[in-house]
């Protein structure tokens, strides 16, 4: 029961940072990124090449992190001049091109063999036992880390920047601020978080394959920020944990429900989200929290 929950927990602390990369792309910069699950499977998949031919877990981490980030600014550069539907097509093919490039070349990536042997931080450094203990304190470091780092950026004069062209574009160039620069910036501090979460997938299970990345890494990263609200990160914080804790949680309904099936139990746990969804869209429209607003002193 305690290796599930320690299990539970690093996936919660993993779709959170990439809920969080998303709700500054969405949420704070109004760019809409379906093609999510592609940048955090180039972010494991860099990470766990790199470890499994001898270069340091932290180091390869670091790389996977910048070639993200470079990744998604040159996305960003080529694609942020259109309006929101095709800026969510267009990312969503380059994470189907990603998916396919790393699925069809095996001279690269091992192809759907996949990546085993990856190398945990601080392996050797501690027991084994504790190295499920450690990794989950490391992983929350990392969310502590994210979740600071969006705050700043939102309380900023970048980040009212960033609301302002995501709000009216025309008007931030017309007092002279380059919009181009500013989506890209936002596109790459993004890529940067997806590449961390990817990197701490790749190093949780120590084996990758492209069967493991897919749209539903969007789809829980886009629940929690429309649960937890657009624009707040604190709603998204608590919204990742409810979705995760939720989906997981919810398996031991077979022992409560024993009549259904494998299958049906599924189908209930989706349904069950769905519902949460819905409720949170018609009472709370807004999200759990409202987006952060600078307030002046007179009132």
């Amino acid at each position: 029961m305690i290796s599930y929950l320690v299990a539970t927990l690093v996936l919660v602390a993993i779709a959170t940072i990439a809920a969080l990369a998303l709700n500054l792309q969405w949420g704070l910069g109004g760019l809409v990124n379906f093609g999510l699950f592609g940048f955090y499977m180039l972010g494991a998949y860099v990470c766990a090449l790199l470890d499994t031919q001898g270069v340091p877990p932290l180091a390869a981490m670091a790389a996977a992190i910048l070639a993200t980030a470079v990744v998604s600014a040159a996305v960003s550069l080529i694609s942020v001049r259109l309006s929101e539907d095709y800026l969510a097509i267009v990312t969503l093919g380059f994470a189907e091109c990603v998916r396919l490039f790393i699925s069809y070349e095996d001279w690269l990536t091992h192809g759907t063999l996949g990546v085993p042997g990856i190398v945990r931080p601080f392996t050797g450094w501690v027991p084994p036992a504790w190295s499920d203990a450690v990794f989950l304190a490391f992983s929350y470091a990392w969310l502590a880390l994210a979740f600071v780092l969006l705050r700043r950026i939102t309380r900023a004069p970048f980040g009212r920047l960033v609301r302002a062209t995501r709000d009216d574009a025309a008007v931030a160039e017309a007092l002279g601020k380059n919009v181009l620069v500013v989506r890209a910036k936002v596109f790459a501090i993004g890529g940067a978080l997806l590449g961390v979460a990817g990197s701490l997938h790749a190093f949780y299970y120590t084996y990758i394959d492209p069967t493991q990345f897919g749209t539903t890494i969007t789809a829980y990263a886009f629940m929690a920020v429309i649960i937890g609200g657009r624009g707040s990160h604190v709603g998204v914080l608590v919204a990742g944990f409810t979705v995760v804790l939720l989906l997981e949680g919810s398996r031991f309904l077979s022992d409560v429900i024993g009549f259904l099936d494998g299958a049906q139990l599924a189908s209930l746990r989706l349904m069950l989200v769905g519902i949460g969804l819905i409720a949170i869209l018609i009472y709370r429209p807004g999200g759990l929290v409202r987006e952060y607003r600078l307030r002046s002193g007179a009132s």
